[in-house]
């Protein structure tokens, strides 16, 4: 589809769930915008995730306040291609101004005028502003450990689909967040050998004493923290919604026949060694899960909430054997290892966008997703403004805190603007009509 708009107030680039909340509140506000997408609406959900995967969160939680999953239960994990629909739905009901099948390949600052000149496959757009809502999951990163053998199948969990795409034989599963976990339980059901690479994690119950752990982290006000925890930056999250939702348990995964190693941390001539830490990850997990169930508990108590006693949520399983005895090294071809699946995350690429915006390790440099540069922001990055900010709800709030920044902007730039125009009129040319507008 052939671009036609040449001018536009401001720019989203990104048309999946941040896009398409920044568009909505932008829309409430009266801010002529245009959203860009390089694919179609919410393709992350349709082409980077495996088959079985569904939302971690149930369908009343894990949505935008303005519309319900349909034929959904509400306590449902929606299936990935039901959440992309979704979305798309979602910009269709507010009419969201989206061109999808344009990539975005330079934006650069103005010199001596307001905005900023955008680049894109399919020509060239000024805006007064740019919103980067390209979020958190963009480029999969594989580490530089990985080994260089040719007689080995490697793939990040972002190109991961289903049990059957696998050569024969074992698996090894590197990272034990909600990603890998889950991929290494399916592949275990499907009757292939796993090893699970886990290093620290934070792991909350599914749900305890009849109600779900993200309601637990609303209440007790978890969702809302504003700071990590020091040590926690890095710590990933093992939660499923798959299989109805359950709560994961490394040990009874080990139970079910997957073998437990540590961080995974290096290989060499075939062979992976891992770190010492196995029991230590498990036990810190473990510390995670109580904690919440204290919270919860002290909650429920402080409020009179008659809630159903779980005294057996408290119960951890004995040590397996692979924890009691963990591998120090393996033998990749000894132990029939033909796949290695690297569920190590993902890394933003800003590269298209050349603005004073990053600090000096190249990450953006924000206030609430406000960038240092002036007209720049940024949307759905982990622990942008708080705990929840990566999530579907989450970056909807934080759309209309930048949504209302974005208005407050035009406020304050239309002032003087509008006295300058009648204290100069004829002579002065129109100021800048900040409406989107059409090439004829």
């Amino acid at each position: 589809m052939k671009v036609d708009i040449t001018t536009t107030d401001t720019l989203v680039v990104g048309a999946g769930q941040a896009g398409i909340a920044m568009s909505e509140h932008l829309t409430r506000q009266g801010v002529p915008h245009l959203v860009l997408e390089r694919d179609r609406v919410a393709e992350s959900w349709r082409t980077r995730r495996w088959d079985s995967l569904v939302a971690n969160g149930p369908a009343w939680h894990d949505r935008f306040p303005g519309m319900e999953f349909p034929a959904m239960s509400p306590d449902d994990f929606v299936p990935k291609e039901q959440v992309a629909d979704y979305f798309e739905a979602y910009a269709r009901h507010f009419e969201a101004p989206v061109r999808t099948g344009v990539d975005v390949t330079r934006v650069t600052p103005n010199q001596g005028r307001p905005g900023f000149t955008v680049e894109t496959s399919d020509g060239t757009i000024e805006a007064q502003r740019v919103v980067a809502a390209t979020g958190a999951f963009q480029t999969p990163v594989i580490p530089s450990i990985a080994p260089r053998d040719v007689r080995l199948t490697q793939l990040h969990t972002a190109d991961y689909r289903n049990p059957e795409q696998l050569p024969d034989g074992a698996v090894l599963v590197v990272g034990a967040g909600s990603s890998g976990t889950q991929v290494a339980a399916e592949l275990n059901r499907a009757g292939r050998k796993v090893y699970l690479s886990v290093g620290p994690h934070s792991r909350p119950p599914r749900a305890y004493r009849g109600r779900d752990f993200v309601w637990w982290l609303g209440v007790l006000g978890e969702w809302d923290n504003e700071v990590r925890t020091p040590g926690s930056e890095h710590v990933t999250i093992a939660v499923t919604g798959a299989r109805g939702g359950y709560t994961i348990d490394f040990r009874r995964l080990a139970e079910e026949g997957v073998t437990l190693v540590g961080r995974t941390e290096k290989f060499d001539a075939g062979v992976a060694h891992f770190a010492p830490d196995l029991r230590a990850n498990l036990d810190a997990g473990d510390a995670n899960y109580l904690s919440m169930l204290d919270g919860a508990d002290a909650y429920a108590e402080r409020n009179g909430l008659e809630l159903p006693l779980e005294p057996e949520a408290r119960i951890i399983p004995p040590d397996p054997e692979c924890v009691v005895n963990p591998l120090a090294d393996l033998d990749l071809a000894r132990a029939g290892i033909t796949t290695i699946i690297w569920a190590t995350g993902f890394s933003q690429d800003y590269a298209w966008l050349e603005v004073d915006a990053f600090d000096d390790s190249g990450r953006p440099s924000h206030q609430r997703g406000v960038a240092s540069e002036p007209g720049i922001y940024f949307l759905g990055l982990p622990w942008l403004s708080r705990r929840g900010s990566s999530f579907i709800w989450g970056v909807w709030h934080d759309a209309k805190h930048i949504a209302d920044h974005i208005a407050k902007m035009r406020g304050y730039l239309a002032h003087y603007d509008a006295i300058e125009a009648v204290s100069t009129a004829p002579e002065r040319a129109a100021p800048f009509d900040s409406r989107t507008q059409r090439v004829s």
